[in-house]
């Protein structure tokens, strides 16, 4: 291209940008401090703006999370920036990570280095199926199991409700199937640490450039690679949140909720109903939920975990119980609450407060025995 023709290009621009308006719709793609990438679009231009929180929205206590759909005032576009006035509603939200308006969880796990640890992915599938998005599991690093190990897990998973994807990001082997199940969606990738999530994400994004890490060979866990969360545009259409890996997420959700988080109890209710509503699928007589199922143990642990959680929160909301929650060597325990205005010590001020309380009573008996002798 001459220069000249760039010369006119850039005029163009400008003048397109120049009369771009004064407020815009965006999308918040990361999060960083007190800073937010935003993606801007309008009828000419395309583009990020490094954006503040306006002051207003502060004062309300008004989050902004990576996803929000936002508008955007007084875009500079010689600085790059603007600011955020406006949050619209959301349709989803996710507490950890924060993100808003997904559709989808995609779960991933491997099937060596670090292999799948029943318990923990149990876990991750009800803190998945908590959310209310539709999970999609991954099983990545496929190359390094033989077909005996996948088929196991292939039917296992199937008991348990879940049509598990099994991929290679080394050999590409179940990478297209991806595509088409994040395509014109706003997905979350999950996991544990070192199961390939980083690598599948710079496959199917080559220009998010993630940094990858290795597993540790003494833990055989994988080691934490990403720091924030972020929001990068897949070639074909839809968003990818890479979020900080995590090995235990919390499972902060009331005992009540927690069997619709489980296919299993979900299929059997479908069938039959329990003979009491309020059944806590335990030792209650005529349950249906109770039985011969693999996940049924994960049930009454993560159900223990629930109502502790629980009582925790109610404990919060009554700094009167006489007994407090606390945990031990990670066993939640209840010990008798002290009373702290018994054994605080009184402040300097008080004391002389009370003092002086001491010596004006003392003068104002002497006063009034004097005036009596008189």
């Amino acid at each position: 291209m001459s220069s000249e023709s760039e010369n006119l290009t850039r005029v163009s621009d400008e003048v397109t940008l120049s009369q771009s308006p004064e407020s815009l719709l965006g999308k918040v793609l990361a999060v960083q401090a007190n800073y937010y990438w935003v993606r801007v679009e309008g009828e000419h231009l395309k583009s990020m703006l490094l954006c503040t929180r306006r002051s207003l929205l502060k004062k309300i206590g008004q989050r902004v999370m990576v996803g929000d759909q936002v508008r955007v005032e007084e875009p500079d576009w010689i600085q790059g920036s603007g600011a955020i006035a406006e949050i619209f509603p959301r349709r989803s939200e996710l507490d950890r990570p924060p993100i808003a308006n997904a559709d989808q969880i995609l779960l991933v796990f491997a099937l060596a280095e670090p292999t799948i640890e029943p318990y923990q992915l149990s876990r991750f599938l009800i803190k998945a199926e908590s959310t209310g998005s539709e999970v999609c599991l991954c099983l990545s690093k496929s190359d390094l199991a033989i077909l005996e190990e996948k088929q196991h897990w292939s039917q296992r998973l199937a008991a348990w409700g879940y049509n598990p994807l099994f991929i290679s990001v080394r050999q590409s082997i179940g990478l297209s199937e991806i595509h088409d199940r994040l395509s014109q969606k706003i997905t979350v990738v999950a996991g544990p640490s070192g199961v390939g999530k980083s690598s599948l994400i710079n496959q199917l994004i080559p220009a998010a450039n993630l940094r990858t890490g290795t597993v540790s060979g003494k833990l055989a866990k994988g080691r934490h690679t990403t720091r924030h969360t972020e929001l990068f545009e897949l070639p074909l259409g839809g968003l990818l949140a890479d979020t900080p890996g995590f090995n235990q997420p919390d499972l902060d959700r009331s005992p009540e909720d927690l069997a619709s988080y489980f296919p299993e109890i979900r299929q059997r209710l479908a069938v039959a109903r329990c003979q009491f509503n309020d059944c806590t699928h335990r030792d209650e007589p005529g349950c249906v939920v109770r039985g011969e199922w693999e996940r049924y143990e994960h049930y009454l642990i993560f159900l223990e975990e629930a109502i502790v959680f629980q009582a925790h929160l109610n404990q919060q909301s009554d700094p009167d119980a006489v007994m407090k929650l606390k945990s031990k060597k990670g066993e939640a325990q209840y010990e008798p609450r002290l009373d702290t205005k018994k054994y605080r010590q009184e402040s300097r001020r008080t004391r002389q407060q009370s003092l002086k309380h001491d010596i004006d009573r003392w003068m104002k008996s002497d006063e009034d025995e004097s005036d009596s002798v008189d």
